[in-house]
């Protein structure tokens, strides 16, 4: 008899921990390096130097990040698009000026590299990049502290932005990057949801947390099923597909994680063998220079920008066992082609000679040659690694 009521009260509680938010499913990290983590962790509780002074510094911005508001495309709205619903996101051309030929300056031309101020008067993607900011930075903290403090205030940002029915977004892009007089939004703005790609390994980086229940996951799995399915069926999104620059790479970048971190590897590996593999042909030459890149006014920003894209494509498709990384046409285009390129230029050994209007940034280039020489051991990084040190990586 005894037996037989222990017997019901397991099963019961078999059955609350499978069906309740108790039960946690454990998200799975895609760009960033769950190992490397695992082993800046380590190196934080042997006291290592300069690993804690790094991962200090990442907690302290999360401090930091903790006392703010949460965000939404619901707050500071100075415009509100043509569908009159304020939870789409909304901004505006950043290339585009008004013609002082025309009357209201209408349409607006063109100035490639130029940022207009009048971008800024929109708060729409401040928003949005403020909330991937700052819940990657609670996130780290969490993961390198175990302090639900973090997870909780990440938990708040997040169900702002993805769940809560007063604040959330519309899971589109319809409004994004709009130009005066000429359209309400184009396909082009669609990168300016890049950084959405920091949740699905934020979410991850929380696993354990009892902040972060099922039903929290699934509401925002459920959005990024909406949004990509809004990729992959709306004009702006077709439009974004098919463009051949870092636009295309990005909208690949952006749907393949969507989709892995959804649960949809179809979609994932459809996109990847169709579309991603066939830019090759498109976006380098044999030799490994990027021609639509380098024809920019900030040929080295967007060189370095869409190659960033690739390594991440490279870092997704292992995750589908399809090596990206050594991917090449007959000719010789492909990844390591276009990082044996710039590793010159990279090191200081070539002068970057085309059109550079703005200062010169090495961030992505950093993400790029680290993750590289990874790949690549046969080409020599020494030059690149004597400019920048790789040091202790901690994310």
């Amino acid at each position: 008899m005894k037996f037989r009521k222990l017997s019901g009260l397991c099963l019961l509680l078999f059955i609350i921990f499978n069906n309740s938010s108790f039960a946690q499913q454990k998200v799975s990290f895609l760009l960033v390096d769950e190992q490397l983590l695992t082993k800046s962790r380590g190196l934080l509780k042997q006291g290592d130097k300069e690993a804690s002074a790094k991962i200090n510094k990442m907690i302290n911005r999360a401090d930091s990040a903790i006392i703010k508001r949460p965000y939404s495309v619901t707050f500071n709205k100075t415009k509100t698009a043509p569908s009159n619903d304020k939870h789409d996101y909304v901004s505006q051309a950043p290339y585009w000026w008004a013609d002082p030929a025309k009357p209201k300056g209408l349409p607006y031309i063109r100035k490639d590299g130029e940022r207009n101020p009048e971008i800024y008067l929109l708060h729409d993607r401040s928003q949005l990049g403020d909330m991937c900011t700052a819940v990657k930075q609670l996130s780290f903290a969490y993961y390198y502290t175990g302090n639900e403090k973090y997870a909780v205030k990440a938990k708040s940002l997040l169900q702002t932005w993805f769940v809560e029915p007063a604040t959330r977004m519309n899971p589109n892009l319809n409004y994004a990057q709009y130009i005066p007089g000429l359209n309400d939004g184009r396909g082009i703005g669609i990168i300016e949801s890049r950084e959405l790609t920091a949740i699905p390994d934020a979410i991850a980086m929380l696993n354990g947390s009892k902040a972060m229940d099922e039903k929290l996951v699934n509401d925002i799995k459920d959005w990024f099923k909406a949004f990509s399915g809004w990729l992959q069926t709306s004009p702006n999104g077709k439009d974004e597909h098919s463009q051949l620059n870092n636009h295309g790479s990005y909208y690949d970048v952006q749907l393949i994680d969507y989709s892995l971190f959804t649960g949809d590897s179809k979609t994932a590996i459809e996109l990847l063998k169709s579309t991603t593999i066939p830019r090759i042909d498109k976006q380098f030459t044999p030799e490994g220079a990027q021609p639509l890149e380098l024809a920019r006014t900030k040929s080295w920003d967007y060189v370095n920008m869409n190659l960033y894209a690739w390594c991440q494509l490279g870092i997704l498709a292992n995750h589908l066992n399809i090596d990206l990384w050594h991917k090449q046409t007959v000719d010789g285009r492909g990844m390591k082609a276009a990082v044996k390129w710039l590793i010159p230029y990279a090191a200081g050994e070539k002068k970057w000679e085309n059109q550079q209007i703005a200062s010169f940034e090495y961030e992505q280039l950093k993400f790029i040659m680290d993750k590289a020489s990874a790949q690549y051991p046969d080409l020599n990084f020494d030059a690149v690694f004597k400019k920048f040190p790789k040091g202790v990586e901690v994310e």
